[in-house]
């Protein structure tokens, strides 16, 4: 073939431009330097490629150029390594792992959940990473890079983004609540002398298990069940009475979006600097209350619950749909957040190397986090002469009823108290800023030529926050979707007959 002719004489050595008329063959051509002759084609089509691709990414770093903003990088691995962990390692690693754990056998849930870590967890994580970082681009334009057709997915991961901002950050309010009431002399949970208080609260550690049913209040409820229920939630008598917002609950809930606006106002370079703190103080309080849960009476008696293994639950599906949607749930796949932070990094970045060790953190922080609690639960059913069964919960009311209740039981319940909440609050807040993040920069690299000049950016941050805050404000009525999802802890959280007297109650809280 011709073509082919003619690309054989030049890797021989056609003549140079210059040279005598009688010893050229052909078109006088001008080569750049150094000649590519050398090189394996291999190489040459790999550096073509990378010219051309670079030709068309965004600018990533850089001045202002015609008012445009540059786009921005991470200053370091670091700040990439603690923003995704920040991201990924969330509440769920605290309330929900341990208790999927305890529920579905133990030791032996470890070999369902790293089956599905090992072919569907970092795969995909490292997919999504990876992504963001070729393209330089956020959720939505990574996709549609790829191919118009996929731009769909971007837009689906960007709502469920904007979904979870507005309700995942009332947890934090319910938690800086909590903090609020943890300074006070004596915390409100531990006694019935409050003003929230009804006449059917009742301490019922003072009495043992075997307590008679005619000696206590009908309708029997503990002090931290009322204050869970009447001064946090300040829950309504039917779903159609909407009443009040919270004040107080409101007030927690627009200084938690203060907080997480200026962590994200100036993209990366603040969400960078932020991340040093609220990714890496939460292992600290994790390691005091670990400390302090082992060295409680009954501490071996809940790490024992948490870790015995039951082998026999490898035969139950719902053992493995938990170990599932533990993986799915717990490192932010498909969300679009890892694409939007991947892709501040650098273009030559080892992201391979990187997914790996983020994905042994998120598992080792949950495995941890395990023995920090059911330390705290072995000592909370000790003390009231239970089961560890009847104490051991996920979600919120392990949160915001178990663990007050068993911090109420030790010396200093303050201290203990504190730490706890904040530990919660920074797990919280760095998956809410940083999923912020993700969402700012999708809608940017949409339209980086509006958004990126002056201080335009900041200003659509700010309306997305005001946004956010006021479809929040619904969430902090005393009738909003959350009673519904408080319905399982209260009915699960009184009491339970036994077997052997109906007369004898063995008692939760």
């Amino acid at each position: 073939m011709p073509g082919i002719d003619h690309f054989s004489a030049h890797m021989g050595g056609w003549p140079r431009c210059g040279e005598p008329q009688e010893t050229q063959r052909g078109v006088c051509v001008s080569l750049p330097e150094p000649v590519m002759a050398d090189q394996p084609l291999s190489q040459q089509a790999d550096q073509v490629l990378t010219k051309f691709y670079q030709a068309g990414l965004p600018e990533r770093k850089g001045a202002v150029r015609d008012g445009l903003q540059a786009r921005g990088q991470w200053a370091n691995k670091a700040e990439f390594l603690l923003a995704v962990a920040g991201q990924i390692i969330g509440l769920g690693n605290v309330w929900r792992f341990p208790y999927l754990c305890y529920k579905n056998g133990g030791g032996v849930f470890f070999v369902p959940y790293l089956l599905f870590l090992v072919l569907c967890g970092i795969p995909l994580f490292l997919l999504e990473t990876s992504l963001g970082q070729y393209t330089s681009l956020g959720g939505v334009s990574a996709w549609r890079t790829i191919c118009p057709l996929f731009g769909g997915l971007g837009y689906a991961s960007q709502v469920m983004i904007l979904h979870g901002c507005v309700y995942y950050i009332v947890i934090l309010a319910w938690a800086l609540f909590y903090l609020v009431y943890s300074f006070q002399t004596e915390l409100p949970w531990s006694h019935c002398n409050n003003t929230w208080n009804t006449d059917a609260c009742y301490l019922f550690d003072k009495y043992n298990q075997t307590t008679n049913a005619s000696s206590l209040p009908e309708n029997a409820t503990s002090p931290v069940m009322e204050f869970w229920e009447r001064e946090v939630l300040r829950l309504s008598g039917t779903l159609d009475e909407l009443g009040p917002v919270s004040w107080k609950l409101a007030l927690c809930l627009a200084v938690v979006w203060l907080v997480c606006y200026f962590c994200v106002w100036k993209g990366v370079k603040s969400t960078g600097k932020v991340v040093y703190l609220t990714a890496t103080f939460p292992y600290v309080m994790l390691f005091v209350l670990l400390v302090r849960g082992a060295t409680l009476p009954g501490a071996t008696q809940g790490i024992t619950y948490y870790l015995k293994p039951n082998i026999t639950r490898l035969s139950d599906p719902q053992v493995w749909m938990d170990a599932g949607t533990q993986i799915f749930f717990s490192y932010g796949i498909c969300l679009g957040s890892l694409t939007a932070l991947g892709s501040y990094n650098k273009y030559n970045n080892d992201c391979y190397k990187d997914s790996f060790m983020l994905c042994l953190l998120n598992s080792s922080t949950s495995f941890f986090a395990g023995f920090a609690i059911f330390s705290v639960l072995g000592f909370m059913a000790e003390e009231q002469g239970v089961d560890i069964a009847s104490v051991a919960q996920s979600g919120p009311g392990l949160a915001f009823i178990a663990y007050p209740r068993a911090v109420a039981m030790m010396p200093v319940p303050q201290l203990w108290s504190v730490c706890f909440f904040l530990m919660i609050i920074m797990l919280g807040l760095d998956t809410q800023f940083v999923s912020l993040e993700a969402l700012m920069t999708s809608v940017t690299d949409l339209y980086p030529h509006v958004i990126r000049r002056g201080y335009r950016r900041e200003l659509l941050l700010l309306f997305v926050c005001v946004v956010c805050f006021l479809i929040g404000l619904v969430m902090v009525t005393p009738v909003s979707s959350i009673e519904s999802s408080c319905c399982h802890i209260t009915s699960e959280s009184s009491f339970k007959l036994t077997n052997d007297d109906s007369a004898e109650r063995v008692f939760f809280f």
